[in-house]
């Protein structure tokens, strides 16, 4: 199992996120258990392009103090929602042959949806930990409305396996 940790940003990592302080903490236990158990570690960044302020070299697209990666964990950059927009990933994850993803991160409704979905369509078993995403309030729906949405609603049984939180730390304990 590799752990991928998307988007946790400076530019959108704030209290404006739903439940953003336990969403904090969830997701530092997961890269906490995963580096006592060395269980691999995978970040990514999205790029919004130059000039937008959330680009390589902006300090908004930096990922947060929080939860920022160790020297010997991958990084990608991705300009797309789904990390497998990421062609260095995708080939990277073929090499390793491995097939099972816990997804944890930034937006649920954007950049987590794609790549739970991108990963199901390749035949990844997709493990998703409960309170391990979040997103904002939008123009249709409030940010827990959102995350209830799919993490309740949309991916259980369909495209991903969502679990507790003590059973993501069991299964990164497992491995």
């Amino acid at each position: 199992m590799i752990l991928l940790i998307i988007d946790i940003q400076k530019g959108i990592t704030d209290d404006r996120l739903y439940a953003f302080d336990s969403f904090i903490q969830n997701t530092q236990k997961l890269i906490d258990t995963a580096r006592k158990n060395n269980v691999e570690l995978i970040y990514f960044q999205h790029d919004d392009g130059v000039g937008t302020g959330f680009s390589v070299g902006d300090t908004d697209f930096e990922i947060a103090d929080q939860v920022a990666p160790e020297k010997n964990e991958k990084v990608y950059v991705k300009t797309i929602n789904s990390c497998f927009g990421s062609k260095e990933f995708a080939e990277y994850l073929e090499k390793t042959g491995e097939k099972e993803l816990m997804i944890a991160g930034l937006q649920t409704n954007f950049c987590i949806d794609a790549t739970i979905k991108s990963a199901f369509e390749r035949g990844f078993r997709v493990v998703v930990p409960k309170g391990a995403n979040s997103t904002f309030d939008n123009d249709y729906m409030s940010g827990e409305t959102t995350y209830r949405y799919y993490n309740d609603m949309m991916w259980p049984k369909r495209f991903a396996e969502c679990v507790s939180m003590d059973e993501a730390v069991s299964m990164l304990a497992k491995k």
